[in-house]
């Protein structure tokens, strides 16, 4: 399959035994690192790690951990399908240590894996790569997690785009049947093989959150696992033809919500983006804005790949110049923003949304950011870091590509004169405030007009809802003063 960065040529010839590690890919189908496992090896065995350099820095409550340990109840059931004994091995240490601890107690010639280009993951394999090779033990990665990867769309100039346009033309036009055609690997099943009793602690279950040292959380509120998945897209293919009128409304039920599914590899992005395809060659606008959406996707994981110094730093160095608000006076801004009591209702509303769910609309995720940077003035890698903490789709690629976005410093960003204006953006997306009156509860009473901005309509809400913690007007000429040390630092 071209769709593996290893040509036939390269691929080993037909092994005794391999072992498939899950990491952000979490299904049974359609799945390249489990395909190729699966035609190069007599015996397969599947496990996934808890990976305890991961878990260690997450808070001890976490929406993520609860969605990933619910979906590898399903994959462990989906794999154990097909015979007594099989399904998932799991093992909760440094993933490090335990792949090729695991790959010597089981006896495999090799470890098949599907990419993951975060820096640190990066890091990561080429740590497992070199314990598993002092093992004779080969690591074979493939590309699963996007359409096109690293340096499969570049530049006439074999370079790295910075642009998103031209970007989108080039993957659109490199787009064909066989890059969304689904790996086939129903008919290989029986390949797996049935966990050996001599190795030693592996886990006879899918450990509990307490067994992981974390809490429970309750309501995920996006069903977990390949059934979830199945489900919002079933769910949103009847909406999909209207997503392009529909997606910017956060009190209509316009997104398909699969963001955490795509991120974790419960569903797969080739049959989202086939689905996408097709609908938008018959004309969807719909489908066209959604497919679109899918390549920013594919995007801002190719400029992370180019570029990793975007962890931590602006894209466009020059916007690391910026002298951001700091102190007591910022840090209570900081906090007004995190808890959402702001005084500006869409912020507060959008806030609470990503704190009481772990879910934040996407036009609201460019407008809590716009704010934070351009009328807190505060640094956008709080905001950055606060979303990791909090969002459980989160993904490193999109959300430093996001967050880059509304400070202006990032790849085919907004101008950093842009600032949006936190009411006018209320009263177009959510003039009647049907998203606004079910996260702030306290504002439910007022008529519509006066919701977006109650003080200008001389409502008074104290002590229930607080004045606006900066002036927008007075906040935007703030930021038009910071970030003239970038047209200093171009001439």
């Amino acid at each position: 399959m071209g769709n593996c960065p290893l040509s036939v040529k390269e691929m080993p010839n037909t092994i005794d035994s391999a072992l498939v590690w899950f990491r952000r890919d979490l299904r049974s189908t359609d799945h390249a690192a489990l395909f190729h496992a699966l035609k190069n090896a007599r015996r397969v065995w599947c496990a996934f790690v808890f990976d305890t350099d991961i878990l260690d820095s997450l808070p001890r409550q976490d929406r993520r951990v609860a969605f990933i340990q619910a979906s590898l109840i399903e994959l462990d059931a989906a794999l154990a399908a097909s015979g007594q004994d099989k399904g998932l091995i799991v093992r909760h240490g440094s993933a490090t240590a335990e792949i090729p601890k695991l790959a010597a107690q089981l006896g495999v010639q090799a470890v098949y894996a599907n990419h993951d280009d975060e820096p640190d993951a990066l890091a990561r394999d080429a740590q497992v790569r070199g314990h598993l090779s002092h093992l004779g033990v080969a690591l074979f990665t493939s590309k699963d997690h996007v359409i096109f990867e690293r340096h499969e769309v570049l530049t006439g100039n074999d370079t790295p785009y910075g642009v998103f346009t031209p970007y989108k033309n080039k993957w659109l036009a490199k787009l064909t049947a066989f890059y969304v055609k689904p790996y086939p690997i129903a008919a290989l099943h029986t390949r797996l093989a049935p966990v050996p009793a001599h190795v030693h602690g592996v886990q006879t279950h899918i450990p509990t959150l307490p067994e992981l040292g974390f809490e429970e959380v309750g309501d995920l509120k996006v069903p977990p696992g390949m059934s979830g998945a199945a489900s919002l897209l079933a769910d949103f293919l009847p909406r999909l033809d209207r997503y392009d009128a529909t997606r910017d409304f956060p009190g209509t039920k316009g997104p398909s919500y699969l963001s955490t599914h795509l991120r974790f590899g419960t569903v797969s992005i080739r049959h989202l983006v086939n689905l996408a395809w097709d609908r938008a060659n018959a004309g969807s606008k719909g489908a066209q804005t959604w497919l679109n959406e899918l390549i920013w996707r594919d995007f801002y994981h190719q400029v992370l790949y180019h570029h990793p110094h975007v962890v931590g730093h602006a894209y466009k160095r020059e916007y690391d110049l910026i002298k951001w608000a700091h102190g007591s006076k910022a840090d209570a801004l900081f906090k007004a923003w995190c808890d959402g009591v702001t005084g500006y209702p869409l912020v507060d509303a959008a806030m609470r949304q990503l704190n009481q769910t772990g879910y934040m609309h996407n036009r609201l995720r460019m407008v809590t950011a716009s704010f934070l940077i351009k009328d807190l003035g505060l640094d956008w890698r709080r905001g950055e870091a606060y979303f990791a903490e909090k969002l459980l789709d989160y993904d490193l690629a999109a959300n430093n590509g996001g967050w880059q976005w509304a400070a202006s410093s990032g790849c085919d960003a907004q101008p950093y004169f842009r600032i949006f204006n936190p009411i006018s953006q209320s009263e177009k997306f959510d003039a009647q405030g049907k998203f606004i009156r079910r996260y702030v509860p306290e504002l439910a009473s007022l008529p519509d007009k006066a919701l977006h901005a109650p003080w200008l309509a001389g409502v008074s809400l104290a002590p229930h809802y607080p004045h606006p913690v900066v002036q927008h007007d007075e906040a935007r000429a703030a930021t038009l003063t910071r970030y003239a040390v970038i047209r200093g630092a171009s001439k």
